[in-house]
């Protein structure tokens, strides 16, 4: 059995799920390829397309989808994916090119399609026309491959799972990546948020939420990992408020961000909108309790409130000084359960986890007919080729 994963691009966390994956089916006699899109126009610019391996490809590698049209577009993946052949196609949503020509070819030459996507439908504005028009379309995929099964509550509702095959764990990191030698201290004096600074992030509202803190408890740190276009502004916040015990660290190498997460005692994200937020698994598989927002998807699987962490809504700011004073004033006994909790819940979001699901969903496919696709999902699909949109990477809304 060939399978074959397409998107937009597949770099920083793809990187190493993909190598997993390649190993892990390949041992049981199952080859994996991986197709990109686009070498420019990411917001993984910083990580360009360098790969060898003869499974592995991009197909515009010195071009974005703004330099090229739909047609060429669908016209290259079409010969990639006729070229290779694969049994089952792996996409994202079919609202970006990867999932609607890579459902499309599927379609055509009779093969499986399995869909990603941690974007929940209620979180997503869209008129009731569009919407359902993607989900007519969406109908047609074989299996939907979530982040757990907290998400089949709103999912259930638009695809039933006795159509199309539910499979979870998509999501996970390498977490063995993220394990630092000796044992973890909770007596740091230091939250940690790494982010990049741009307005979805919210670093203001903490900012302004840490300013309370050090009013009424002045023995912690905040740390803030990351850069981006709003860190003059924080910066100038910071020294307007006279906070002391604010520091940034700019942007950390990946070899050192487990480092970082590790000497600290928690991680913090006050963060508007989330489709996941795969920074909460690095920190958790660093051993860290978490203060998360109500509007981080991965919140709703990982952080067991008051177990590993606290859950906050951003919109409320009084909240999350609360939160934070809570936990600074926490025996260390409490704050090394939590630790050990955050350990335990990651662990079971693992890449074996994400694999055997993968693997079981293959087995399954073994024993469905090809599913047909009705005329007018068939005409509406033909004239999709999906879309290219990053706005969500630094705006809300």
């Amino acid at each position: 059995m060939k399978v074959l994963i397409i998107h937009n691009d597949l770099r920083v966390y793809w990187r190493r799920r993909l190598f997993f994956l390649r190993d892990f089916l390949g041992s049981k006699g199952i080859e994996l390829y991986a197709v990109e899109l686009f070498g420019k126009g990411s917001p993984y610019n910083f990580e360009s397309f360098n790969k060898t391996e003869s499974w592995w490809d991009c197909l515009f590698p010195d071009q974005s989808d703004a330099d090229l049209t739909k047609h060429q577009i669908k016209d290259k993946i079409f010969s990639k994916l006729d070229e290779i052949d694969p049994d089952v196609v792996i996409g994202g949503s079919i609202v970006f090119y990867s999932g609607a020509l890579g459902l499309r070819w599927a379609k055509r030459n009779k093969k499986k399609f399995i869909m990603f996507d941690d974007a929940k439908p209620s979180w997503v504005k869209r008129n009731l026309i569009v919407q359902g028009v993607k989900d007519l379309i969406t109908n047609q995929i074989d299996a939907l491959w979530l982040p757990s099964d907290e998400y089949d509550a709103e999912y259930t509702l638009l695809y039933s799972k006795n159509k199309i095959k539910y499979l979870y764990g998509y999501d996970c990191i390498d977490n063995d990546l993220f394990r630092v030698d000796g044992a973890k201290r909770v007596d740091t004096k230091k939250i940690i948020t790494v982010s990049r600074l741009v307005e979805k992030k919210n670093v203001i509202s903490l900012l302004e939420a840490w300013k309370f803190v050090e009013d009424n408890d002045d023995s912690y740190a905040l740390i803030i990992v990351g850069d981006g276009p709003l860190l003059g502004e924080l910066q100038d916040y910071q020294k307007s408020q006279g906070l002391k015990r604010v520091n940034f660290l700019g942007v950390a190498a990946n070899e050192q961000i487990p480092k970082i997460l590790f000497d600290a005692d928690a991680f913090v994200s006050p963060s508007l909108y989330e489709s996941w937020g795969l920074v909460v698994n690095e920190a958790m598989a660093a051993g860290l309790p978490v203060l998360l927002s109500t509007k981080i998807n991965a919140a709703f699987t990982l952080l067991k409130d008051g177990e590993n962490g606290y859950l906050f809504d951003p919109y409320e700011p009084g909240i999350l000084q609360k939160k934070l004073l809570e936990f600074i004033r926490l025996p260390e006994f409490v704050k090394k359960k939590m630790s050990l909790k955050s350990l335990e819940l990651i662990s079971q979001m693992d890449f074996n986890y994400m694999g055997n699901e993968l693997l079981q969903t293959l087995s399954f496919f073994k024993t469905r007919p090809f599913k047909k696709t009705s005329l007018l999902a068939g005409a509406l699909l033909n004239r999709w080729y999906g879309r290219y949109n990053t706005k969500e990477w630094d705006k809300v809304g």
